[in-house]
C-alpha cells in the first residue's frame, strides 16, 4: 500500500479557509477528482445551480499546490476554474458578452476582496443548431468561462466565494446581498 503524503501546512490552511465558505441555497458545491498531474496537491469542487428540475449554471473550482512554487504561476497556489450556462438567444449573441463575463469574475473578487496576481482566461460562446431527428430542439447558445489566478495567501475562502457568485450570476440568478433573504418566486398558472 502506497503512503499518503503529509498535507503541507499552508494547504492544510487553504482546506480548512475552503470549509468555511458560504454559498447561496440554490448553488449545490460537492468535492469531486482533483487533477493529479498539474500539481503535488490539490482538491475540486464540482457546481451546479438547479431549480425547478432545470440546470442554470454548472462548474468547477480546483484550487492546485505546490509547495516548491512555479515562476508561471507567481506562487506556490494556482485556482482553475470553469463555469458553463445556458443563455436566451438573444443575450448569447451579444458580441461583448465575453468582456461582460470577464468582468463579472474581476468585480466578484474584488467585492469579495480575493486578492489575486497573474489572472488569465477565456471566454467562448457555444451555438449549438439540431437536425434530423432533432431538428424540432431550438436553437442554443451556452457561454464558458475558463479562468485562472494566483491567490496571494492560503486564505482562499473569499475566492470560493466569490466564484461561486459568479455561477450563481452565470444563471441569472439576481444579487442577494448579506443579510437578504430572497421569497420564493411565485409560480403563475
Amino acid at each position: 500500500m502506497r503512503e499518503l503524503p503529509q498535507l503541507p501546512t499552508d494547504f492544510q490552511a487553504a482546506l480548512s479557509s475552503l470549509r468555511t465558505t458560504r454559498s447561496r441555497s440554490e448553488l449545490t458545491l460537492e468535492e469531486i477528482p482533483a487533477p493529479t498531474r498539474l500539481a503535488p496537491f490539490g482538491v475540486a469542487l464540482g457546481a451546479e445551480v438547479v431549480l425547478d428540475g432545470e440546470e442554470l449554471a454548472t462548474g468547477r473550482f480546483i484550487l492546485l499546490h505546490d509547495p516548491n512554487g512555479s515562476a508561471l504561476w507567481e506562487g506556490t497556489f494556482r485556482i482553475v476554474t470553469y463555469i458553463r450556462a445556458q443563455l436566451e438567444p438573444d443575450m448569447g449573441n451579444d458580441s461583448l458578452l465575453g468582456n461582460v463575463a470577464w468582468a463579472w469574475l474581476v468585480e466578484a473578487l474584488a467585492e469579495h476582496e480575493a486578492e489575486y496576481r497573474s489572472a488569465g482566461g477565456t471566454a467562448t460562446r457555444i451555438l449549438s443548431e439540431s437536425y434530423g431527428t432533432l431538428a424540432a430542439r431550438d436553437d442554443a447558445v451556452d457561454i464558458e468561462l475558463r479562468a485562472s489566478w494566483t491567490p496571494t495567501s492560503p486564505a482562499v475562502q473569499a475566492h470560493l466565494e466569490a466564484w461561486s457568485q459568479m455561477v450563481c450570476t452565470f444563471a441569472g440568478l439576481p444579487p442577494v446581498p448579506d443579510g437578504v433573504t430572497l421569497l420564493p418566486a411565485r409560480r403563475r398558472f
